[in-house]
């Protein structure tokens, strides 16, 4: 029998029906009328919108009490979710609608103005407002369910690439499963009624995996914020002793700096992972000084979202490193001719493990590139020491990191490039205080246009964290490569201290 979140989410509502299974802004939920709720959403999608197993459903809104449901619901019907970014423009969810084949859309409050724009621009899509969701609330007991076979695609992940367009990582059963385990075999991990606190979107990978699906196969509680408020999450972490918490720097550091951290009991956190931005060593002693040990991890979609995390004996005396991989995931350094490198030579990150997509929605060839002889090639810069414990050094990929949400430059050149009177333009990452990474780009122009034009432009056709937030106008051509290619390396050599030669533009 296939291994599906649909029959431990069943198993809970048995077992442990009364248990809370998500808390979100002070509203919560039970295991059993979770099943039954998001049972009668699979039966909508099945019976009303012609939901076949191994269709795309795309799901479009911010947390809320409806999320969970609309998403297990989805995967009950035997569809293939596909979280979507409320902060996405039209053309960027148009892409991701195309690419993924999507027939079906649940929207929230607020999202469907988006979702009728998104669906006129190209080939249309049911729309299933979650008013109908919030009518099937209440009722009998409801078990249906739809299981997939343990290959088949479940979810699909759309990130931000090196070429610039996004691709849509797969998730299936097994790999879900794979993930969940090897979370629950070490005294760090997650343990079964592990109540975890979410302060990120549920429709980006941490959000998802390590918050909605890996705590519904353990049978635990997600404690949902809509955003992150640091007062609140510290509130939050006492008044329900979270043992789990996930995110970027960013939030540890804003959580940390909230006047009720200093006197806040946090002895029941047992899991802090942090990841996708360097972490400074003030920030892990801030919060060891409270009992809790962060432990850095590198990670990346295509790996589940982590592949490797420091283990806490090591925490404090490795802060810059990531671990040596996890039980059934290997994570080395190989170097150009894609053999294990030498401790201390740098070299690209590669990841194998159960947890590994086992490739890209409809892209066989991109596929082909990323996973080569069982190994996942992440674009990244790593170096691992003599015991194996890998630190990240750089992207070889080129991508902005900017609160942990993934920017492509490309995405944002192709957008700026398309202004009548732009010749060409150049993204990079700049320094910024709070979110690590902000865009900035570098334009040659050829009339008098200002950085206003072009933040403008980008603000209607761009989801506003991609907006730059430095825009720095010039009139000689941008520095190319022997091969005419841009040199980026020279631009970004140029313009490393962009954040304190000029003046944000937003």
């Amino acid at each position: 029998m296939t291994a599906t979140i649909g029959k431990a989410l069943d198993w809970w509502a048995r077992t442990k029906g009364d248990t809370t299974a998500v808390v979100f802004s002070g509203s919560e939920i039970s295991y059993r009328a979770l099943r039954d709720w998001s049972s009668r959403i699979a039966r909508l999608l099945v019976e009303s919108r012609g939901v076949a197993p191994g269709d795309r459903v795309g799901l479009l809104g911010p947390n809320s009490l409806e999320w969970p449901a609309a998403a297990l619901g989805v995967l009950k019907a035997g569809g293939v979710l596909v979280p979507l970014n409320s902060r996405y423009r039209p053309a960027e969810l148009r892409k991701i609608a195309d690419d993924a084949g999507i027939d079906v859309v649940i929207v929230a409050p607020g999202f469907e103005q988006l979702a009728e724009d998104t669906a006129a621009v190209g080939r249309p899509f049911a729309v299933v407002p979650y008013a109908e969701l919030t009518d099937l609330r209440d009722g009998a007991l409801d078990d249906y369910r739809v299981d997939l076979e343990p290959d088949e695609p479940t979810t699909i992940l759309f990130t931000s690439g090196s070429t610039g367009l996004s691709k849509g990582v797969v998730l299936t059963n097994r790999t879900l499963m794979s993930i969940v385990l090897e979370n629950t075999l070490t005294e760090e991990g997650f343990r079964p009624g592990t109540t975890t606190l979410l302060v990120l979107p549920l429709a980006f990978t941490p959000g998802l995996v390590y918050g909605l699906l890996i705590t519904t196969v353990l049978g635990g509680t997600l404690v949902v914020e809509p955003e992150l408020n640091p007062a609140n999450a510290v509130t939050l972490l006492e008044k329900h002793s979270v043992q789990a918490i996930f995110g970027v720097p960013l939030i540890f550091e804003a959580i940390s700096r909230a006047p009720e951290f200093a006197d806040a009991d946090l002895s029941s956190l047992k899991t802090a992972i942090v990841g996708g931005a360097a972490v400074p060593a003030q920030l892990l002693k801030r919060w060891a000084d409270k009992g809790v040990l962060l432990r850095q991890i590198y990670g990346m979609t295509e790996a589940g979202g982590v592949a490797t995390a420091t283990v806490r004996e090591e925490a404090l005396e490795f802060p810059d490193r990531c671990g040596t991989g996890s039980i059934f995931t290997e994570v080395k350094v190989f170097n150009s001719d894609d053999e294990p490198a030498s401790p201390g030579e740098e070299g690209e990150l590669v990841v194998r493990g159960p947890g590994v997509t086992p490739g890209y929605w409809n892209d066989p060839e991109t596929t082909a590139q990323a996973i080569r002889d069982g190994w996942l090639h992440s674009g990244d810069l790593g170096v691992a020491d003599e015991e194996g414990r890998v630190q990240f050094v750089d992207r070889l990929k080129d991508l902005i990191i900017s609160g942990g949400i993934n920017i492509s430059p490309v995405e944002l050149e192709i957008a700026i490039g398309a202004i009548d009177g732009v010749e060409e333009v150049a993204v990079i990452a700049a320094h910024d205080d709070r979110f690590g990474e902000t865009p900035a780009a570098i334009v040659t122009v050829s009339d008098d246009m200002d950085a206003t034009t072009i933040v403008e432009h980008c603000k209607h056709v761009l989801a506003d964290f991609k907006v730059p937030r430095y825009v720095v106008i010039r009139q000689d051509p941008l520095p190319r490569l022997p091969s005419g290619k841009i040199a980026k390396t020279v631009i970004r050599d140029e313009y490393k201290d962009v954040d304190t030669r000029f003046d944000r533009v937003r």
